[in-house]
């Protein structure tokens, strides 16, 4: 007889953006000249410091199984990078370095959610939160936000979808998909609800080098005084120094925590891989420039996204403080025919501008938002002008 999936499988939706991605590359494929704005990866190569790390590691012979949790020089570099940038003391078994965010975040959940929890969300949010906290058995409560407020959940809002079910508040900043950034005053908000609920937080901060316009970055576990106990914040290398394939994200968060979170990692992965990891020490603790380059060149082509998108009528969208995110509103642009193709819905949207004009983006259905479209601007300045020049031939 044939294997009967799990109910649990059955009800996962697939990545919308690793999707789109691999729709692009079989149009590329095909010999199409596709410009892929759909997946959110720098597009510059790995520092060389950083890869020369990882040849001298393989060759001193470091491509054995470490300690479950990481090495300890990394967590050591973590704990001590927090100190100086953020006054936050943590202890390297605070630490827990995993394959990946994603998979950090896949750890912080399982550890901490019940079957039945209710975890908040505001939307738009990136696309795996959801579907991460519906595999631990909990439950997301999506709270929207709106555009005229930079897509950032407001006290008000926060308090209306607290129940007694109510475990955790999951927060990024800057954000994927919108690029906004929340500062310190609306966080210090936020906390102070959290804490007269006595809610968790997970604080997805893998954006945090990324902030532009000089602006000042708020790590949540700084904001009140004991906040770190009931707090744990998901950070990594991939967005900061252009490692997305190397596979390293980190947890910060309390001892009795971290401890549970290295078991299940254990038990699920061991250890992440070894020669990554000497990568990710490399780049937390050599030279930074690297890092301010890439920054400065992500907010150039912030400010000539954003001002395409301000150039086509009828088109908006929010301000991109940070990350390399451009979400923009199209529902002037739904309920038309393309070519003869009837579009109603942001999906419909983003597919038919793929196939007909070559350029990928991600729905914003796919992010809680119907109505909205999101583009990585981790593209070329190139790959951005001819892209957008696309897209507004399509919507005229």
């Amino acid at each position: 007889m044939a294997i009967a999936l799990s109910k649990i499988v059955q009800g996962m939706e697939p990545s919308a953006t690793l999707a789109m991605s691999a729709k692009a590359k079989e149009l590329k494929a095909k010999g199409e000249t596709v410009v892929d704005l759909s997946v959110g990866e720098p597009d510059f190569n790995t520092p060389k410091h950083i890869c020369d790390a990882a040849v001298a590691a393989m060759n001193a012979g470091y491509t054995r199984y470490t300690v479950a949790s990481g090495i300890p020089a990394l967590k050591e570099a973590i704990c001590a990078d927090y100190l100086a940038r953020f006054g936050l003391e943590y202890k390297p078994s605070q630490i827990v370095v995993s394959n990946g965010a994603k998979h950090s975040l896949h750890n912080a959940f399982f550890c901490t959610l019940n079957p039945g929890d209710e975890a908040i969300l505001p939307a738009p949010y990136w696309v795996s939160y959801a579907e991460l906290i519906k595999l631990s058995g909990a439950v997301p409560v999506i709270v929207s936000t709106r555009e005229e407020d930079d897509f950032k959940l407001t006290p008000e809002a926060l308090r209306a979808a607290i129940t007694p079910k109510t475990r955790m508040l999951l927060l990024c900043s800057p954000s994927n998909p919108t690029g906004s950034c929340y500062t310190r005053a609306e966080l210090e908000a936020l906390a102070d609800i959290a804490i007269e609920n006595d809610l968790f937080v997970v604080s997805d901060e893998i954006y945090e080098r990324l902030v532009y316009d000089g602006a000042p970055f708020a790590s949540f576990p700084t904001l009140r005084e004991g906040l770190a106990d009931r707090t744990i914040v998901i950070n990594g290398v991939s967005k900061t120094y252009a490692m997305t394939g190397w596979r390293v994200g980190w947890t910060l968060a309390p001892e009795n925590v971290s401890k549970k979170m290295a078991s299940l990692q254990s038990q699920e992965t061991s250890n992440p891989c070894s020669v990554s990891q000497y990568a990710a020490l490399a780049a937390v603790t050599g030279d930074q420039g690297c890092v301010d380059a890439m920054r400065a060149e992500f907010e150039k082509r912030r400010d000539y996204v954003a001002g395409r998108i301000a150039a086509i009528p009828g088109m908006t969208c929010g301000k991109m403080g940070g990350a390399f995110y451009a979400f923009f509103n199209v529902q002037n642009f739904l309920g038309r025919e393309y070519n003869g193709v009837k579009v109603e819905t942001s999906q419909d949207w983003c597919m038919a501008l793929l196939e007909q004009k070559k350029v990928a983006t991600v729905m914003g259905s796919a992010f809680g938002a119907e109505g909205y479209v999101r583009a990585s601007f981790a593209a070329s300045m190139d790959d951005l002008k001819e892209a957008f020049d696309r897209i507004a031939d399509f919507v005229s």
